[in-house]
């Protein structure tokens, strides 16, 4: 089913919006989901949590990209779930992402605060410059949890090919977050 009729189903309120959006998107939550809690059981409970928020927030929301909508809020719930599991000992692979990250994103108690949204719109515009393949490719590692070799398979290119346009992408996305007065 497409995605308009599937939002216009949570519209009018019918409980097919559920079975339709896992219908279409199940799978694809599951396997984000896993790559950051790497738990079976922990992922099934928040592609379900996902769809009961989604159920909350539609209406009054109409997302216009229905998948990005889904994975925000499956992502936001699956590391949400990682910090309550683990709270003080972190889980490797996502202490590993945050790391690469590190040195592109403000320290908030810098005198200068942004409020997420800004951050967020300025991240935004930062991913619009960039060539199509590049956006995926940090896309794939930073948003969708893909590891190299995923990221490798996936665009036919190799490893060290990945790691270095990763590393460009990162060092850019430093000078852009500067020329913003987003400072580190």
């Amino acid at each position: 089913m497409e995605d308009e009729k599937i939002i216009a189903l949570y519209w009018e309120r019918n409980e097919d919006a559920i079975q339709e959006t896992s219908r279409a998107y199940g799978s694809r939550l599951h396997v984000l989901a896993n790559k950051i809690l790497n738990n079976r059981e922990d992922s099934q409970e928040c592609v379900n949590d996902t769809y009961w928020k989604t159920w909350e927030l539609i209406p009054p929301r109409r997302p216009p990209f229905f998948y990005g909508f889904l994975a925000a809020i499956c992502r936001h719930l699956s590391f949400h779930r990682l910090d309550w599991r683990f709270a003080a000992k972190r889980n490797a692979p996502v202490v590993s992402l945050s790391q690469e990250l590190e040195t592109c994103i403000p320290d908030t108690r810098r005198e200068q605060e942004m409020t997420s949204m800004e951050i967020g719109q300025a991240i935004d515009a930062f991913l619009e410059s960039l060539p199509q393949e590049t956006r995926m490719i940090f896309m794939r590692r930073y948003w969708y949890a893909d590891s190299i070799k995923e990221i490798a398979l996936r665009y036919g290119m190799t490893e060290s090919k990945v790691k270095m346009q990763l590393s460009r992408t990162r060092e850019k996305l430093r000078d852009f977050l500067k020329e913003e007065e987003i400072y580190l």
